[in-house]
């Protein structure tokens, strides 16, 4: 698990005002994703045209992906900058699904991929896993894969026989279950693995896409929207590699940069984690124009009721 939020006890109680700033940061960003991921899911369920579309399906679930991903990770943060400590019995279950929706994001998004690749080349009857009704199938085979892995890695952790599971206090990292030279290669491997894969899979369905809407002689504008949405893909998995080359930064701004390692730290936490999932529900819900519509109505719905509350008040 790439968690950026590792943040010393000293640091924190030298330095309060840095602590603060970073605290109404993320706060603040963090409330508005929930805001637009909470009116994007308002949408899903209360319109039945996107229950019966599997490119939306996948969508949400990966809108509920990256709310638990952020969730866990915000806690994280604020666990580790106030110095909490609590039992490795409550600690794990958070740091297990932090690391399963983490890995969890690439497998979406190759899903998200391979839909669209059958959707293209079989419009009239794509393969019965990839309807609707049985999508669910392979959301559910993607979540077994995404939580396979971390239970091997976390049952590699030699415990430290000083550590009570079940009482001893100590502060919610991934250094506290990972710390063993087998589980950094295990994990080394297993993330080169996830990634070198997601990266072929989308590469391979979109240029198969933009060369097939190309032989059928498609306006230039599907081809646009389609070379727009291979970019827009690799981007968001950019994004996402990125968190992998932490140490690589931390190294590369300690050779150019007088910062201290927790706003290194703090850095590759809010570029790496947080924005790839606030981006998107961006890149992927307010590009869609059906999606876009509702997502209007729906808030600006909510701000006329609140106006007519006030003002029956």
């Amino acid at each position: 698990m790439q968690n950026l939020t590792e943040f010393s006890a000293n640091a924190t109680s030298t330095n309060s005002l840095s602590v603060i700033i970073k605290v109404c940061v993320v706060i603040p960003f963090f409330c508005v994703f929930l805001f637009c991921i909470g009116v994007m899911l308002h949408t899903f369920a209360s319109h039945r045209q996107f229950l019966e579309s599997s490119r939306y399906i996948l969508f949400a679930c990966m809108l509920v992906n990256d709310t638990l991903q952020l969730l866990c990770s915000v806690l994280l943060f604020l666990f580790s900058i106030g110095s909490v400590k609590f039992a490795i019995v409550f600690c794990a279950p958070l740091l297990f699904v932090s690391v399963t929706t983490f890995q969890n994001t690439p497998l979406i998004l190759a899903t998200m991929s391979l839909e669209r690749y059958f959707a293209i080349f079989y419009p009239l009857q794509p393969p019965a896993a990839w309807q609707s009704e049985r999508i669910w199938i392979i959301i559910l085979i993607v979540w077994l894969i995404s939580c396979i892995f971390p239970l091997i890695d976390f049952s590699m952790g030699k415990r430290d026989a000083a550590v009570n599971v079940l009482t001893t206090p100590v502060i919610c990292k991934d250094r506290t279950l990972n710390s063993s030279q087998t589980q950094m290669l295990f994990k080394a491997f297993r993330n080169i693995l996830f990634f070198a894969v997601v990266a072929i899979i989308i590469l391979f369905t979109y240029m198969r896409i933009v060369l097939e809407t190309r032989k059928l002689r498609q306006d230039r504008a599907s081809v646009s929207k389609a070379m727009h949405t291979v970019l827009l893909h690799g981007f968001q998995l950019l994004l996402c590699m990125m968190a992998f080359t932490h140490p690589i930064a931390e190294s590369l701004i300690l050779l150019n940069a007088n910062w201290l390692p927790e706003d290194i730290s703090f850095f590759n936490y809010f570029c790496f984690i947080l924005v790839p999932r606030f981006l998107s529900p961006l890149i992927y819900g307010l590009r869609d124009k059906s999606l876009r519509g509702y997502f209007r109505q729906t808030v600006f719905s909510c701000s006329n009721k609140q106006q007519v509350d006030v003002s029956n008040y």
